[in-house]
Parts: structure tokens; sequence; C-alpha cells
């Protein structure tokens, strides 16, 4: 049976309604929402709003709606998000991926690379892409959340790396007995007295355990260069995602402990968001 409404009729509705309560591309969210409602693609959306809407779906559309109006994550209504041009699960176990994560892709991408590993790996989105982009490397992912690693095994199965992959329960890099060519890090960067500002949908719905340090933000930075340059193999690269005030003080950091060539790389809004160094020379006490 049928509401009488147009998909038109209820996708406007439901942009008022979050436009009133503050949240932001409320239009392009109820569009999202609805095509998520329907199982309609994206492309075909403008196809099938004129349509009257039967009352099943206008019931489970009105129940994302709800969950939004409460700042969810759009990503948590839907299961998923896209990174790099690919589909990852997301969970409330998880951060969401963002855009600007996508810098530090492209930057380890011009590292020649076979064995790698990604500190506090999350949903995996950067483990994955980097395997899959480089089909001939292996690589590691480590979390203190079991869950997350669950959901980052999931992505590595979607996308067809989990054989390539290996996920362990760890802090850092503190039970690793290999080394790497390139060590990957996205940690908490966000300092105690900066989580008031973030908003709702990252302070009320994101794992807080990834995304500060409750401190200065750089106490992971800290620990992970200490940690990273006994395990870099000779040339390897060590790159880390930052906060966009961060770039100079974690480039001291990587400079402080020997690395070479740091550099600080902005994202495509002209942040700082990335900084790479390099381990020069062979200390022989590492092993590859």
């Amino acid at each position: 049976m049928t509401t009488g409404a147009t998909g038109s009729d209820l996708v406007r509705q439901a942009t008022l309604r979050l436009t009133d309560a503050g949240v932001p591309d409320a239009a392009r969210d109820a569009r999202r929402l609805f095509s998520f409602a329907t199982g309609t693609d994206a492309s075909r959306l403008v196809l099938t709003l004129p349509e009257p809407v039967f009352a099943d779906v206008a019931k489970a559309f009105e129940d994302l709606v709800v969950r939004r109006l409460a700042r969810e994550p759009i990503s948590h209504l839907t299961g998923t998000r896209s990174f790099y041009g690919r589909d990852f699960k997301v969970t409330a176990d998880v951060l969401d991926p963002r855009p600007e994560t996508e810098t530090l892709i492209e930057v380890a991408l011009r590292s020649n690379f076979t064995r790698m590993v990604d500190l506090g790996t999350g949903s995996g989105c950067i483990l994955v892409t980097l395997l899959a982009e480089v089909p001939q490397s292996i690589g590691f992912g480590t979390d203190l959340s079991g869950a997350a690693l669950e959901v980052a095994r999931d992505n590595a199965a979607t996308h067809g790396v989990l054989g390539r992959a290996t996920f362990v329960y760890a802090d850092w890099l503190e039970s690793a007995k290999v080394s790497f060519d390139l060590i990957v890090s996205n940690p908490p960067y966000i300092a105690a007295d900066e989580m008031a500002g973030l908003s709702p949908e990252v302070a009320n719905w994101e794992p807080h355990m990834a995304l500060t340090d409750g401190a200065d933000g750089l106490t992971h930075y800290r620990k992970i260069v200490a940690q990273a340059v006994d395990h870099l193999m000779p040339d390897g690269r060590l790159i880390f995602e930052i906060g966009p005030t961060q770039g100079e003080a974690v480039a001291e950091l990587m400079r402080a402990a020997g690395l070479r060539h740091v550099t600080v790389i902005p994202d495509l809004d002209g942040r700082d968001r990335v900084v790479s160094a390099q381990m020069i020379g062979f200390d022989a006490q590492r092993r590859a």
C-alpha cells in the first residue's frame, strides 16, 4: 500500500527537518537516505522520486531521518563510506574514513614498498587501499580495539586483500618482530582542549580512543616515532596523518629521532595534513 506521498514529497519534508535541526548538507543527506531506504542507485534516484512511496519504505526512510536528526553519521546509517574509490564497511567501533586521509594514500603510493604496517588501522581503509593499489605488497594492521580489527578484516575480505593482510591486537609496534619499508598511521591527534569543538557526529558517535590522546594531541606521535626507528628498513618511510596545526611539531619529532627528508604535505584544502620522513643509512641492530 502506498502512502499517497511521492519520494519527492518525503525528501523535501526531510530536508526541511534536517535543515531546522542544523544538519549540514541536509538536502544531500535526505537524498542519500532515501536512496538507501529504497535500494535505489543514486544515479537513478531522479527517476524514482516522482513515484508514490509504499508504506514500509516510508517507515524505513522516516527511521533513518530520525536517527540523522540525532546527528548519527550517514556512514553509520548506511553501513558504508566511500574512500579512494572503494566502499568500506563502517560501524560505531571505527572512525569514519575521511577524504582528507586520501592525501596520506597519495603520499604513500609515491614510495616503493613490499612490507608495510598501518598503526591504529581502525576500519582498515588505509591498509586495504594500499594493498589493493600495490598488488605485490603484504601488510599488517594493528589496533587496540578487537571490534575495529574485525571491521578491518571484513573490509580486507571485501576488497580481495585478506590473504596479504595480517591483523594484530597491539599498541602500535610493541609486538612487531620484523621491519618494514613503509609505516603509516593516522593516530588519535585531537588535543583534549579541542574535543569540545567537534561536530556532534564526531563527538557523540565516533570512538574517543581513536580521536584523542586526552592530552596535547602529540602523545602517540612521540610513541610511534620512538618505536618506528627500530622497525624501519634502510630507506624505509614513516608517514603520518596530522591535524592542521601539528605539522612542524611532528616534523621536529621525526628529525630529532634521526629521520631525514622530513616533509609536511597539505591536503586539497591547503591545510597541513601529512608528514613524511625516511630512514637513511643502515643500523646493524635493525633487522629487515
